[in-house]
């Protein structure tokens, strides 16, 4: 009921082929399909890239930057000289 039978698609076809001419056709499809294997190939060196790159991530998964022990003791140097300063008032 209110679908494309198999005549329709088939007198549709012909007025694309009188339309276009078959060599226009032809050509149009081969564009066609060397984008899409185009497009394939992109995609998988896409992917085959981006797997390296990962892997690389998760070596580093604990990467944190030290700290210095200098860097550390100065506040509490500074603790203990304002400590003995109240201690003298």
């Amino acid at each position: 009921m209110g679908g494309i039978s198999i005549w329709q698609l088939l007198i549709i076809a012909l007025i694309i082929v009188l339309l276009f001419g078959t060599k226009k056709l032809r050509t149009l499809g081969g564009d066609l399909g060397s984008a899409v294997k185009g497009f394939k190939k992109a995609i998988s060196d896409d992917e085959a890239a981006a797997a390296p790159a990962a892997k690389k991530e998760s070596d580093n998964d604990a990467d944190f930057e030290q700290k210095k022990i200098a860097d550390e003791q100065k506040p509490a140097d500074q603790t203990t000289t304002n400590q003995k300063d109240k201690e003298q008032v």
